[in-house]
């Protein structure tokens, strides 16, 4: 694998500005996953009873099998659970990851939904696992929950979120659904664009820490108040994040047949209280904050060095270490992925080239640099880039005494060292560059090698900077 699909960056230290509504510091979404008649069970055409997300610790399946209290465990969840969030949540927008099968045996609360002008976006046809179904099986399915929601609801679903998905779920769902966004992620506080699918895909990342899940596994909540405790600091955290100028979105998860119980609503009620005590807080559904975000940050496309062919890579970056395209060539058989397809990511494979060869390769890309304000400058056969460089800094601009003490000092220096003195102009003015000189001659040969592979390092970051952005 010379290629890693994986993106490990995103969006990095440069978070973009949300600028959600109103100037509002933090933009606040609930989902409410309604699954309950979409689990496993054999009346449903499964193979077993369902094991998942319930109050029944250590739950196991049971083949061929109906089970009593798992049903019943999610029967409440449509009974009581979802109109104990539906009265609690009403005013509020929410956007309901609906199971499509699940939905069709659920009109009145469909009809509640719609009521209360919620989103609802699709969570697959069924609640089942999909992380064995072949990629043509999980597409039919896609393209039969986007359907049956359809006649549901009386509209096709603008986000999807799978849950239990596969590696082909996200590529299916954008090749086949069309969506404004796609949730199958839990990789940022902020949405993203991807490539996939043969689209631009807007990802809306979803959550399962602020989520109600947490108390249906053994590492999770136990009580309301630890539920409460911990939605309130990721809230203040985010909501700080928000008055220092860095809005985020914060989501939180709710299943009908967990956060509908009363002792765990009434925890919701006391963080809604909370929030709400805020100013500068936007809830909204997650269709509004993809179509938001579209218009604010409409997907950019760029030349991906992760993605050019070997002439293109070493066409763009062969000329960034001076004189010694090899770096280049070897850079390009890394594993390169999405986190080097930034001016640090090209720098990070370039210079992890450079700091494996030896002594005498490094050697030879250090006498490949041209003495500053030297013969090579006068006589105009500098780079391009040494030459922009150089009269950055005002070398080109030499008083008569100036270019005297420059060539005395790149005589001593080539004399002592074996190789030319190399700095990164553009961090330094014309004096300080001399004054750097008259320093570092002074080192012993050790010292200034290391000395200055690091200034050969800081002059490529400069470039790729240069070209790239940062």
């Amino acid at each position: 694998m010379t290629r890693y699909p994986r993106d490990m960056t995103g969006h990095g230290a440069r978070v973009p500005q949300a600028n959600w509504p109103d100037d509002a510091r933090i933009a606040v979404q609930i989902v409410l996953n309604y699954e309950e008649g979409g689990e496993n069970n054999i009346l449903h055409g499964d193979a077993a009873s369902e094991a998942f997300l319930s109050e029944i610790t250590g739950a196991q399946p049971w083949p061929g099998q109906r089970h009593w209290n798992m049903e019943s465990l999610y029967e409440y969840g449509a009974r009581a659970g979802f109109w104990r969030l539906h009265r609690l949540l009403a005013a509020t927008p929410v956007t309901v990851y609906g199971v499509a099968t699940a939905l069709a045996r659920a009109p009145e609360q469909v009809a509640a939904m719609q009521a209360a002008g919620w989103e609802i976006a699709s969570h697959g046809l069924k609640w089942v696992e999909h992380r064995d179904m072949p990629p043509e099986e999980e597409r039919r399915q896609i393209r039969e929950a986007i359907a049956l929601h359809r006649a549901v609801t009386g509209q096709a679903p603008r986000g999807w979120y799978t849950g239990r998905c596969s590696m082909n779920t996200v590529r299916l769902a954008a090749e086949e659904g069309g969506f404004a966004y796609i949730a199958d992620s839990y990789a940022d506080d902020l949405p993203y664009w991807m490539r996939v699918g043969g689209r631009d895909q807007l990802i809306v990342p979803y959550t399962l820490d602020c989520n109600d899940m947490r108390f249906a596994i053994q590492a999770g909540f136990a009580t309301g108040d630890q539920f409460e405790s911990y939605l309130r600091d990721s809230f203040d955290l985010l909501y700080d994040e928000g008055r220092a100028g860095a809005p985020k979105m914060m989501s939180i998860g709710l299943h009908c047949r967990l956060a509908g119980r009363p002792g765990r609503a009434a925890a919701l009620k006391r963080v809604l209280d909370h929030i709400r005590g805020h100013e500068g807080v936007w809830f909204a559904t997650r269709e509004q904050i993809a179509d938001h975000w579209a218009h604010e940050h409409p997907p950019q496309h760029r030349d991906r060095p992760s993605h050019m062919d070997r002439a293109a890579f070493v066409a763009a970056f062969g000329g960034i270490f001076e004189h010694s395209a090899w770096i280049a060539e070897a850079a390009f058989d890394l594993e390169l992925g999405p986190a080097h397809d930034s001016a640090a990511g090209v720098h990070g494979a370039l210079a992890r080239v450079f700091r494996s060869a030896d002594e005498a390769r490094r050697l030879a890309v250090l006498r490949a640099h041209p003495d500053l304000a030297g013969k090579l400058a006068a006589a105009g056969r500098l780079t391009a880039e040494s030459t922009a460089e150089q009269a950055g800094a005002g070398l080109d601009m030499l008083t008569d005494a100036e270019r005297a003490e420059f060539t005395e000092l790149n005589a001593a220096y080539t004399e002592k060292f074996g190789f030319p003195f190399i700095i990164a102009v553009k961090d330094h003015d014309k004096a300080g560059i001399l004054a750097a000189f008259r320093r570092r001659i002074d080192h012993d040969r050790a010292r200034e090698f290391d000395e200055a592979c690091r200034q050969v390092e800081r002059i490529a970051l400069l470039r790729l900077q240069e070209a790239l952005g940062r």
